[in-house]
């Protein structure tokens, strides 16, 4: 067998952290299996060692490495045995909205994408990251492990009497939420206990007597060991959402002695899955793999434009959907805000890196090269729920026609009279409309009827004129998919409102006043009209 060179920035003699605990589980099971583990502190590593060995690489903490020795590891077989989330400066994505940090935030991107793994310890540990380095590496081990001596210290205390209330560990640690658990403990006038920093084998004893465990977590959590040992004590919990545990099925449903014969059971199947990739011989699937659902024959199409900083959001959207797509394409048009961006790492298919601003037809004629069945585009503003292709290859099925996430049934040729369905007002069943926008849903052979003739204009109302030209030269007419109140995975865009009314929208901007957009805009419906388009409504000039 290879032999393995361990890296960390403690261990366990030195200090008695979850991270370290779970390390030297790791290392004695593998070690069980024959492997030969070599540990090394972090701050020990260097080029050297790296290069001259022939070892298989498992890194845990590594602050201490420099990032030449991090770069001397891309060479090497490694993975990557994540206890927070070290591609960030902070290590915590907590402040940032859904996880999803900033570009200028994440760093050892590269790091993380050549490992051969990256096991993450919970299914929201594993998404967020999967999400934030958009990497298909990540396998998800769905929990943490405990020493055989731990295991035993937890099960002598499984049948403890509950005599007394609410616990709170009384960390010094402001993550961990002391302050913020005593403070809701008496917003509800209720007496607690405060259990001070001790051992293991000090504090199960003392957690076993309490009715409840109040911890409120400050930061996301990727675990949580804390939290499932009182589940195992058979105690309540008053907690929040920052707890990585929760996130798994298995919490759920399983407590107490069953809890803890889960947690031996899955301790081996993580060291068997870690032995596995070590060796070469992982059957595991990667997280991606994992979470996936079944694809259909579509292509999708992004812009990139003036907000290249939403695209990962794009991008995680549409690889989450229920029913994703064939490939994902971006048309980036030029613009000095997209300067210096790097497009080479988002895990998309194809770029089409232009020196020119082709505006909104642009994107359009990408779309002529694709050969999947449907074409899918979103504006830059446009984030999907994760059931939008669903609804919308639903909706083929009754409303065929071009789809759309925003749509507009105008009530004469001024294009701003108009009236809205979709994300904007919300609409229980499919609603024909007169055009379709934010968001468009459609079959490639429709695309001959954009192109059928020349616009009114390049600069402005491309979603007006393919509707028009689609439905006057092909009958195609145009739809808006229902987006229920009550389910918001249905819709074509779930942040509309947050990121398509900033200063770059192009209806409200300094290039364009909103005066002339309008205008543009009801040079487009006029020309419509004027050559056949039969509105919704009958408009006549």
């Amino acid at each position: 067998m290879r032999p393995v060179t361990f890296i960390a920035d403690f261990y366990a003699d030195e200090i008695a952290g979850g991270g370290e605990l779970v390390n030297e589980v790791l290392i004695r099971g593998l070690e069980e299996k024959g492997l030969k583990v070599r540990r090394v502190k972090s701050q020990e590593v260097t080029e050297t060692l790296i290069r001259q060995s022939d070892d298989f690489f498992i890194v845990a903490n590594f602050i201490g490495v420099s990032p030449t020795c991090l770069m001397a590891l891309y060479e090497k077989d490694y993975v990557i045995f994540e206890h927070d989330h070290k591609y960030l400066k902070t290590r915590d994505p907590s402040p940032f909205p859904d996880y999803l940090a900033t570009e200028d935030q994440i760093i050892n991107k590269a790091f993380y994408q050549k490992a051969k793994a990256v096991f993450c310890q919970s299914k929201i540990h594993a998404k967020v990251v999967n999400e934030n380095l958009l990497t298909g590496n990540i396998i998800n081990l769905g929990c943490s492990m405990w020493s055989d001596d731990h295991i035993k210290v937890l099960r002598d205390n499984l049948n403890t009497s509950k005599t007394k209330g609410k616990a709170i560990i009384a960390s010094t640690n402001p993550v961990k939420g002391a302050l913020q658990a005593q403070g809701f403990c008496r917003r509800i006038n209720n007496d607690y206990d405060l259990i001070d920093p001790c051992s293991f084998e000090e504090l199960i004893p003392q957690l076993a007597q309490h009715e409840t465990l109040v911890f409120f977590s400050q930061v996301l959590e990727t675990f949580c060991r804390l939290v499932v040992e009182a589940r195992i004590l058979g105690c309540k919990l008053v907690t929040n959402g920052n707890n990585g545990c929760t996130s798994e099925e298995w919490f759920g449903e399983l407590e107490g002695e069953q809890l803890l014969e889960f947690v031996i059971d899955r301790k081996q199947e993580i060291i068997d899955t870690v032995f596995s990739v070590v060796e070469g011989a992982s059957d595991r699937p990667f997280y991606r793999r994992e979470e996936s659902k079944q694809t259909a024959p579509i292509t999708v199409i992004l812009n990139s434009y003036r907000r290249p900083y939403n695209l990962k959001r794009q991008i995680n959207a549409i690889k989450n959907q229920t029913i994703g797509p064939k490939e994902i394409w971006l048309w980036v048009n030029d613009h000095e805000d997209n300067h210096g961006f790097d497009y080479s790492d988002l895990g998309i298919d194809k770029v089409f890196h232009n020196n020119h601003n082709w505006k909104f037809y642009g994107r359009f004629a990408a779309a002529l090269l694709a050969d999947t069945e449907y074409i899918a585009i979103f504006d830059d503003d446009t984030i999907p729920g994760r059931e939008w292709f669903e609804n919308c290859l639903t909706t083929m099925g009754t409303h065929e026609g071009i789809l759309g996430s925003a749509g507009i049934l105008l009530n004469d040729y001024h294009y701003v009279n108009h009236d809205r369905c979709g994300w904007p007002t919300q609409n229980a069943e499919a609603e024909e409309v007169d055009l379709v926008g934010h968001a468009w849903f459609f079959k490639r052979e429709w695309l001959q009827y954009l192109w059928k003739e020349k616009p009114p204009t390049w600069d402005n109302g491309e979603d007006i004129q393919f509707a028009y030209s689609a439905k006057t030269y092909g009958g195609i007419k145009t739809f808006c998919p229902p987006h229920p109140p009550n389910n918001r995975e249905m819709h074509g865009s779930i942040l509309g409102n947050e990121l398509g009314v900033d200063s770059k929208a192009t209806s409200n901007n300094n290039e364009t006043t909103h005066q002339q957009f309008f205008s543009e805009r009801d040079k487009c419906v006029i020309h419509g009209i004027e050559n056949g388009w039969e509105t919704v409504r009958g408009i006549k000039i």
